[in-house]
């Protein structure tokens, strides 16, 4: 025997819940005040001081980083050619002048040609 309609929606059985507003006991406390004005002024409430958070912390955290970088290209960076070369302050002083009269000083009538010793294989440039 099928059941009626009626019997699954009855009052007597579903409580009804009320429509008016649940307020709290004590409303002379600054939240109770800050919920009371939130439905009114939302952005000013809520969604400035979450904007004025976030741009505040960007200007906070921006010489955190700088620091940040600042210490790896400390750490990693770009050697000169002179350090490459293991060339340090204590090197001495070269003068153009001083190193042509060094050279010319030099008998360059008696030398003598040295062949390097090739490797085996390795063709020795004579024809």
């Amino acid at each position: 025997m099928p059941i009626e309609r009626s019997q699954y929606f009855t009052n007597s059985t579903m409580p009804t819940f009320p429509r008016n507003k649940y307020y709290a006991q004590s409303s002379n406390t600054a939240g109770a005040a800050y919920r009371r004005q939130l439905p009114r002024h939302p952005f000013l409430l809520f969604g400035l001081p979450f904007v004025l958070t976030i741009v505040a912390g960007s200007f906070i955290l921006t010489p955190a980083t700088a620091v940040r970088y600042e210490h790896y290209d400390n750490k990693v960076r770009q050697v000169t050619q002179e350090e490459a070369m293991g060339l340090g302050k204590n090197r001495r002083k070269v003068d153009i002048r001083e190193e042509y009269f060094r050279l010319a000083d030099q008998n360059l009538d008696e030398w003598e040609q040295k062949r390097v010793e090739r490797l085996p294989g390795e063709p020795d440039g004579v024809l």
